[in-house]
């Protein structure tokens, strides 16, 4: 293994390890696009129904 391949596997090593310490990125849960129309659905006649009233 040469010099410069051993000195970058020592520095992704150490950022690797310094990253898992870091508190987890929390995305948004996956919402399917059929998931999406049918509470845009369920929203819309909820409103109506509301402003019927």
């Amino acid at each position: 293994m040469n010099r410069r391949k051993k000195g970058n596997k020592i520095l992704k090593a150490l950022t690797k390890r310094s990253k898992a310490k870091l508190p987890q990125k929390s995305k948004p849960k996956y919402i399917s696009k059929a998931d999406r129309a049918k509470l845009a659905a369920e929203s819309s006649q909820a409103t109506t129904f509301v402003s019927e009233n």
